[in-house]
């Protein structure tokens, strides 16, 4: 099995949390796996402006420091949105980076958005999948020497769960991938829920959303299936409409995953921070409550594994009230189900290990 190491919150004044941190890196070998010299992606997702649920500056400059001590040259990365947002081009996507604390000053290393000015800057890289023969990769991602992928582990409205495996798969895609794991995708319009307040057309990248006669319409032939209008309607009057099943979806993210992790298998590591456990993803202008409490940071150099660790340790809490999972659950209880219940979050774990990308088994070990 897979050793998966993790450290809870709890602090004293000569050991802090950021000292947890170095703890992990060392845990999981990092100095053997990052030479010096070293080009150095870390991969994490800068937030939408708006959105404060998004990993804390600090743990990644502790992250970049000790990169930089090893020797490896770091630069912070990650790719333009498909939606219409604060991170759907190269400068705009900087802009909020800095204005959410990830600038140089801050963080001690340049940013670098990996898919280019408007996300057309992608390799085709060749992998051996159920869905997909090849996938298009960030070039600035497949570029660099090592991968070191920071998590924000948290829900998500179309996998159930965004971890490593999402942060790889779809946050190292360059546009082309993003609208080819979307591209079967589209919601529909609840029509006794829409009010035509218009919201919705102002999220959508391809103006595929109008208001006729005081109703939303979304256009199927020009929707690109991103979902951004799903959590951004205040009225819950936009819904899933797959027109293949969720499973699908799953399975080509995780293709993508192993496409960025390609030739890097053994230059890659993942932390994930499980705090402020939000119920949606932080590609969106605000964030709701968590919906369990803090529980730790996990490490590894398996991202099937850490995913696995990090489900089961959100799983066995009992879920906070007053968040969107309506009615309070017990330890043991889905919690992914309770907020999406048509996605089976357990197909990305399922076919990770099937694309031989880690273990669904592992071992927890405290640190």
């Amino acid at each position: 099995m897979s050793r998966v190491y993790f450290t809870d919150l709890r602090t004293n004044p000569k050991r802090s949390l950021l000292d947890k941190v170095e703890d992990l890196l060392d845990r999981i070998k990092t100095k053997e796996r990052i030479k010096k010299t070293d080009l150095v992606a870390v991969k994490l997702h800068f937030g939408e402006k708006g959105n404060t649920a998004y990993l804390r500056p600090v743990f990644v400059r502790t992250i970049v420091d000790y990169i930089k001590k090893i020797g490896g040259r770091p630069f912070l990365t990650d790719t333009n949105t498909l939606y219409s947002g604060s991170r759907s081009d190269a400068i705009n996507h900087m802009n909020t980076a800095i204005y959410n604390g990830f600038d140089y000053a801050s963080i001690g290393c340049p940013i670098v958005i990996a898919d280019g000015l408007r996300g057309a800057n992608g390799i085709k890289v060749k992998v051996d999948g159920e869905v997909l023969r090849e996938v298009s990769i960030a070039s600035d991602i497949v570029n660099a020497d090592c991968l070191v992928v920071v998590t924000h582990f948290k829900a998500h409205e179309l996998s159930g769960f965004g971890g490593a495996l999402k942060n790889l798969g779809m946050g190292c895609s360059s546009r082309e991938g993003k609208l080819i794991q979307h591209s079967t995708v589209a919601p529909k319009i609840n029509a006794e829920n829409c009010k035509g307040c218009g919201l919705c057309t102002n999220y959508c990248s391809v103006s595929a959303i109008s208001v006729m006669e005081k109703k939303a319409f979304i256009d199927p032939e020009r929707c690109i299936g991103c979902g951004e209008c799903i959590i951004i309607c205040p009225f819950k009057a936009i819904e899933i409409q797959w027109n293949e099943s969720p499973d699908m979806f799953q399975k080509k993210m995780v293709e993508y995953a192993a496409g960025a992790l390609k030739g890097k298998e053994k230059k890659a590591v993942f932390i994930s921070f499980l705090m402020q456990i939000s119920p949606a993803c932080d590609c969106y202008p605000n964030n709701d409550a968590p919906i369990v409490r803090d529980i730790g940071i996990l490490a590894s150099i398996d991202p099937v594994s850490i995913d696995a660790a990090a489900c089961d340790l959100v799983n066995n809490e009992e879920s906070l009230p007053n968040t969107a999972i309506k009615n309070v659950l017990k330890k043991g209880e889905d919690k992914w189900r309770a907020l999406y219940p048509s996605i089976e979050w357990r197909t990305q774990l399922e076919h990770a290990e099937k694309m031989g990308l880690g273990e669904r088994m592992y071992n927890l070990i405290k640190v």
